[in-house]
């Protein structure tokens, strides 16, 4: 989990690094995979589409 202090009362600062932290750790994403049963073969779809998606981006980023 992660922790984030508070500095001189700034609660709005302390949530934008929280909320930072969590994007980087992929904690929300990780909620939401985890949310619902996914089959194994939706799984391997997911995962085909996923790298042909970074496929492509990693081709035009070059």
């Amino acid at each position: 989990m992660s922790k984030v202090i508070v500095k001189d009362g700034n609660v709005d600062s302390a949530l934008k690094m929280f909320t930072q932290k969590n994007v980087k750790d992929g904690l929300l994403k990780e909620v939401r995979k985890r949310e619902h049963y996914s089959k194994p073969g939706e799984r391997r779809r997911e995962a085909k589409k996923e790298a042909i998606k970074n496929s492509r981006r990693r081709r035009n980023y070059n």
